[in-house]
């Protein structure tokens, strides 16, 4: 946890906690995540969550990583954590993991000009991404990591050539698939982020394995192998620069480090000083300031599919306009709301890239695997369940997988866009009549000129059909002249 001030464009951290809580070590064959781990878990959420406990939300920024995506218990658990902390958490993508720890590494560096490797080994995944500035090319998210690793090919502890070799091995044939993309040649300078890769320096730097700290070799790499063999258990290892806490996952990080160095040709590699944390914070002042990373994906995602842009944008205006009509009645007052109206409404017919028929289905099928950077993996299942709601019978299957924290406004944020489609079917710039929405707990009354709906019968037609389907999620539409 790191908590910061942002000074003349300078974060200034206030406080750093930091807790070894291995949640990946939790995870069981049935990729269900152990009582233990959730009770080690919620125990240091509740510990951070009483430095945070007086900060507003959206100055608050907490992620789950790779066990989060892993874990098939991990909906219920996150609902306690989030009790726990006091703050919304959200689960990110591999991919959207390393954008922010690229973002936080960049953001440590004083060069624009180098071409930047950045290599980061977590407990259960390792990424690997290129860049340049502030700006990302190339990124992988691998599901291998310090504690994944250690628990596969070291779990009694034992420290044999064998098993560091199988290892290794398994690390090369992950990353086979791009490691072309990966070669020296397209990059300047390689840095490591987190926890293994420090570690890794530090134990270079005090063993006399590198003169230089915050480095680490090939070469010290082989020497660490070394140690790990000739102590040939765990509970023998003795190493200077490493901690307890770091010791039964540090086989495994060095079996991933020593393949990665190998597989992309790397001699010497930089502890870089920002990570994920940093990355988090950096992101979170865009979004302050109104640089919200996530507006871009949409828009690009947008032009990248064709969206009929003018569309997009009459929709978009009559969604937001009846949203703010009807938000302290039904609640919306969450600005993040405002904002998934807002995409869903710029992307709902991102789906007729692939075909008209059925594009709401493709929009959301589209919606919810694509990368969108800056996303939660939360926020992407809202955004494809209200794409998918935008026409035709209400799917409340789509709403099954949004948070439980968002589930009713969901399903009247989908109401809004359905009847701003609705009025804007003709597709026309010519301006709609002046409209007025009331919201109850289950009804939804619209009132519109009687004289335009007797020349817009279409329109009449079209809302009585919406009246039928939003029955079925127990709304009742009553259009009132």
């Amino acid at each position: 946890m790191i908590v910061a001030r942002l000074e003349n464009d300078v974060l200034r951290v206030d406080d750093r906690h930091r807790e070894m809580v291995r949640l990946a070590d939790g995870l069981d064959g049935r990729q269900l995540l152990s009582i233990d781990a959730q009770w080690r878990a919620l125990a240091c959420l509740r510990r951070f969550g009483q430095r945070l406990r007086e900060l507003d939300s959206v100055d608050v920024r907490a992620v789950g990583t790779n066990t989060f995506r892993a874990a098939d218990n991990a909906s219920g658990f996150i609902e306690q954590a989030e009790q726990a902390l006091g703050h919304p958490i959200d689960i990110i993508s591999g991919v959207e993991e390393a954008r922010l720890i690229y973002l936080g590494v960049a953001r440590s560096r004083h060069s624009d000009d180098e071409r930047r490797l950045v290599v980061d080994i977590g407990g259960g995944s390792t990424e690997l991404i290129l860049g340049k500035a502030l700006e990302t090319g190339r990124m992988n998210s691998f599901y291998m990591g310090c504690v994944s690793t250690s628990r596969r090919f070291f779990p009694d502890g034992k420290l044999s050539d064998k098993a560091m070799d199988a290892a290794e091995t398994s690390v090369r044939q992950e990353l086979e698939p791009v490691d072309n993309f990966y070669l020296q040649d397209h990059w300047d300078t390689a840095l490591g982020a987190s926890g293994t890769i420090k570690a890794a320096a530090r134990i270079a730097f005090e063993n006399g394995w590198c003169e230089e700290e915050g480095v680490v070799s090939k070469s010290a790499l082989k020497q660490m192998k070394k140690a790990l063999l000739a102590a040939g258990r765990l509970d023998k290892l003795e190493l200077k620069g490493l901690d307890d806490d770091r010791r039964p996952v540090f086989p495994g990080g060095i079996a991933i480090l020593r393949a990665v160095f190998g597989a992309l040709g790397i001699d010497s590699m930089q502890v870089a000083s920002g990570a994920l944390r940093e990355g988090l914070l950096y992101d979170l002042v865009g979004r302050i300031r109104h640089e919200d990373v996530r507006e871009y994906s949409v828009q690009a995602l947008a032009k990248r599919s064709g969206v009929d842009a003018d569309q997009a944008a009459r929709v978009r205006e009559t969604a937001l306009q009846m949203y703010r009509m009807v938000a302290a009645d039904w609640k919306l007052g969450d600005v993040s709301l405002e904002q998934m109206l807002d995409w869903a409404a710029e992307l709902h017919e991102v789906g007729k890239m692939v075909a008209f028929n059925q594009h709401h289905k493709h929009g959301e099928y589209i919606i919810r695997n694509a990368n969108l950077h800056g996303f939660s993996q939360q926020e992407q299942s809202l955004l494809a369940a209200l794409v998918r709601a935008h026409r035709r019978k209400f799917p409340t299957d789509a709403f099954k997988s949004v948070p439980a924290r968002w589930t009713r406004q969901a399903i009247r944020l989908a109401i809004l866009l359905r009847l701003a489609v609705t009025l804007n079917r003709g597709r026309s710039d010519v301006q709609l009549p002046e409209i007025g929405i009331n919201g109850s707990k289950s009804t939804v009354t619209l009132a519109l000129p009687e004289d335009w709906l007797e020349f817009h019968p279409l329109t009449r037609a079209d809302l009585v059909s919406e009246a039928e389907y939003l029955a079925a999620v127990n709304y009742k539409l009553v259009v009132s002249q």
